[in-house]
């Protein structure tokens, strides 16, 4: 998703000269071509992730457009308050781009996991929060998002799903729909297995890649099935149990630090996110619904 997201911006960036790239030495040698087209637009900060959104923000007030990029856990859970301060409550807005979350670097251990920064920038006001799945969805929310003067949040991952849905920010997607009284809600690249998991199981499945705003429309056409929020974060679940009404329960993470190593695919295991994990907790879920 990152190779898209060097794409995207470059391709803006070729028609809107107030587009900046500020790194917290990350992705520097992917957006090598930023840097040669447009060198007085582009700065590698360093490891310095509270300067790279006091920055961006003071930018954000001179006209600029720009996008703030490192690796998830340091430009959200260690910089919320740089957010919170210089980006939002002084209506500076700007991108925020992470990568590697939730697992992605599954082999560094816990501090470079991160399962909390959707439903930490949620709570502020004014932000938007993204989570695309795939590169599509990434172009297209980019493009429709970048310039609107608020701070907006994309999380990217490097393991993308690859199912083809509708993207309109701030909709959901239908991805299967019937007289279910089950009703199974995920957002971003774990689609891919809650999607496969669901393969001839009556459940309804909905997907989302806006985590705020919400599209409680949407949901609340399902808020009379019972509803599983399936997510390798916290942030989703949290802004589904906010409409009234709407009755759910959650599957995913625990209520502890997920301190193991190994692949993504590793991590999903040891929480119940892969395939068959997911489709006998479904599969569960289904039969005490009925």
């Amino acid at each position: 998703m990152r190779r898209q997201f060097k794409e995207t911006v470059m391709s803006l960036a070729d028609h809107d000269d107030r587009i900046v790239m500020i790194l917290g030495d990350v992705s520097v040698y992917l957006l090598n071509g930023f840097r040669e087209k447009h060198p007085d637009r582009f700065y590698n900060m360093g490891i310095c992730e509270n300067t790279l959104i006091s920055v961006g923000a003071g930018l954000t007030a001179q006209g600029f457009r720009p996008f703030i990029h490192t690796i998830a856990p340091f430009i959200t859970e260690r910089s919320f308050e740089q957010i919170k301060l210089d980006m939002c409550y002084n209506g500076f807005g700007g991108n925020i781009v992470s990568c590697g979350a939730s697992f992605d670097y599954a082999w560094d251990g816990a501090t470079h996991h991160c399962y909390t920064d959707l439903a930490i920038l949620r709570l502020l006001p004014g932000t938007e929060v993204i989570q695309p799945g795939s590169r599509k969805e990434l172009d297209v929310l980019l493009r429709s998002q970048y310039s609107n003067g608020k701070t907006t949040y994309f999380r990217l991952s490097d393991h993308p799903h690859t199912i083809d849905v509708d993207v309109r920010f701030g909709r959901g997607v239908v991805l299967k729909n019937g007289s279910s009284k089950v009703t199974v809600i995920t957002a971003g690249p774990l689609l891919g297995n809650v999607a496969k998991a669901c393969e001839g199981i009556d459940a309804n499945l909905l997907y989302i890649h806006t985590i705020k705003p919400l599209d409680r429309d949407l949901i609340n056409a399902y808020k009379h099935t019972k509803i599983l929020v399936i997510h390798d974060a916290f942030g989703l679940y949290e802004a589904v149990c906010e409409i009234p009404g709407v009755l759910a329960s959650y599957h995913g993470l625990p209520d502890d630090f997920c301190s193991w190593y190994g692949t993504l695919d590793d991590i999903r295991k040891r929480l119940g996110l892969d395939v068959s994990s997911i489709r006998e907790r479904l599969s569960k879920f289904v039969k005490a619904a009925s």
